[in-house]
């Protein structure tokens, strides 16, 4: 993992409540160059909707968040084309093909044609999904539209990655090329966010893991400890106020 310089995402006491109260309250982490950063919590715990606030999906309503050093606010083309991300509701095209969504994805993110083509050959065949290519996007089961939109986070060598439980519907093959992508591009100094319910697959992963309950920090875990699970669950009980 290489952490030096500036980080390539900065969060500081970032803010989005939505109007029942849930949502992002007071929330700082950081991810740098060749850091896999994941966030965990139980369902509500506020993950989404970081991410959401992290890709200027949602306003922040106060607090910091710099994108590749310039504020979320300001970033413009040529800081979201070095950013790819997979959240809920980054869908692809049902009517076009695999290999035409991503064609579409390649050239949104920049990438000249010839330079597209290239990249999105080299992505589908990484992620095992070079067999669809032909395929319309809704006679995809679920894991492979997975991969599809986790292919178009990546396919364009982004330097920040943001991707919203990458391996919800995955197979166990698909977890380990998904896993591989994404150790192989932080060697290279990629920067990743990632939220998840799988505890044992982010042991696997991640070098460092935030925890959240209720739309704030509540503590960090060793991804390489002993049992990250009771460790989670003993922050979360303690912040719920139960005992342990």
């Amino acid at each position: 993992m290489t952490t030096a310089g500036r980080p390539l995402l900065a969060v500081a006491d970032a803010v989005h409540r939505y109007p029942n109260g849930a949502g992002v309250g007071g929330v700082s982490l950081s991810v740098r160059a060749g850091q896999v950063h994941a966030i965990v919590g139980l369902n509500g715990a506020g993950k989404s909707s970081l991410m959401r606030l992290v890709l200027s999906m949602i306003d922040l309503q106060s607090g910091d968040i710099r994108v590749l050093g310039v504020p979320v606010r300001d970033a413009g083309a040529a800081e979201w084309a070095r950013v790819g991300h997979a959240v809920e509701g980054a869908e692809s095209y049902p009517d076009l093909t695999v290999q035409q969504n991503l064609l579409l994805a390649a050239r949104l993110q920049g990438l000249e044609r010839g330079r597209a083509h290239v990249a999105v050959r080299e992505v589908m065949e990484e992620l095992d999904i070079a067999g669809l290519a032909s395929r319309r996007a809704r006679a995809l089961s679920s894991g492979n539209r997975q991969r599809v939109r986790v292919a178009a986070a990546l396919l364009h060598d982004p330097q920040l990655v943001i991707l919203d439980e990458p391996t919800a519907f995955l197979d166990p093959a698909g977890v380990l090329l998904l896993r591989g992508a994404i150790r192989a591009r932080a060697e290279r100094g990629v920067g990743f966010l990632i939220s998840s319910h799988h505890l044992d697959e982010i042991a696997r992963t991640g070098d460092t893991v935030t925890v959240l309950n209720a739309g704030r920090v509540i503590g960090t875990i060793d991804p390489h400890g002993f049992d990250i699970e009771r460790a989670f669950f003993a922050l979360v009980r303690a912040d719920l106020g139960e005992p342990g």
